[in-house]
């Protein structure tokens, strides 16, 4: 059995409340890439476009930089967390200032595949100037 291999890809500070990307990355966690890619194109929700992205960006790097066959990867965990929230106000009758928070959210993806077979070796072929040197 081929050797499971693991690449992750974090995305920090995504202007989004973690409620609302958590909805999206519900419809693809534990699946394989392609078919996440293929449903995140059709999903009408903002949140499906940084997903999509950090699911490629996990795709690309495990294809890239370590080699895994890209037909082999699956998702294996895609959480999504509470990142940092900016305090601000808002301006209210009578001069008050409503309190509120901007949410934002982070994203986790790990993609497991296994590796590309390697191609064996072409046979070692003799240089062509070693054949006109037999020939004289």
């Amino acid at each position: 059995m081929a050797e499971l291999f693991t690449v992750r890809s974090y995305t920090k500070g995504l202007d989004l409340a973690p409620r609302k990307v958590s909805i999206v990355a519900s419809l693809v966690r534990n699946r394989t890439v392609a078919d996440a890619l293929v449903i995140l194109d059709h999903v009408p929700r903002r949140s499906a476009l940084p997903i999509k992205k950090a699911i490629a960006s996990a795709q690309a790097s495990a294809v890239n930089n370590h080699g895994l066959d890209a037909k082999s990867l699956k998702i294996t965990t895609l959480s999504v967390t509470a990142g940092k929230r900016l305090k601000r106000f808002k301006p209210h009758m009578r001069g008050m200032a409503l309190p509120f928070q901007k949410k934002t959210s982070n994203i986790l993806v790990v993609v497991t595949g296994s590796e590309k077979p390697k191609k064996k070796p072409a046979a070692a072929k003799k240089p062509a100037t070693a054949k006109k040197e037999e020939a004289k």
